[in-house]
């Protein structure tokens, strides 16, 4: 899934720089901020993932563990 935003992002900012042209630093500073939005998300999507998968782990261990 993050490659997927990457490659997304990517494709937007390379179809924005292409209709820019010359615009100058106004848009290369926009571009620069969505590309660094969609890997924010990517970055967020992959923790939250993770977080997930570990809470279930760890809770099937505790579930699994023989009682004293």
């Amino acid at each position: 899934m993050t490659e997927r935003l990457q490659l997304m992002a990517l494709a937007l900012v390379s179809g924005l720089r292409a209709r820019a042209g010359c615009a100058g630093r106004g848009a290369t500073a926009v571009e620069y901020a969505l590309l660094v939005t969609f890997v924010a998300a990517a970055i967020v999507g992959a923790v939250t993932a993770i977080g997930t998968w570990l809470g279930l782990t760890f809770n099937d261990l505790v579930a699994r563990w023989p009682a004293h």
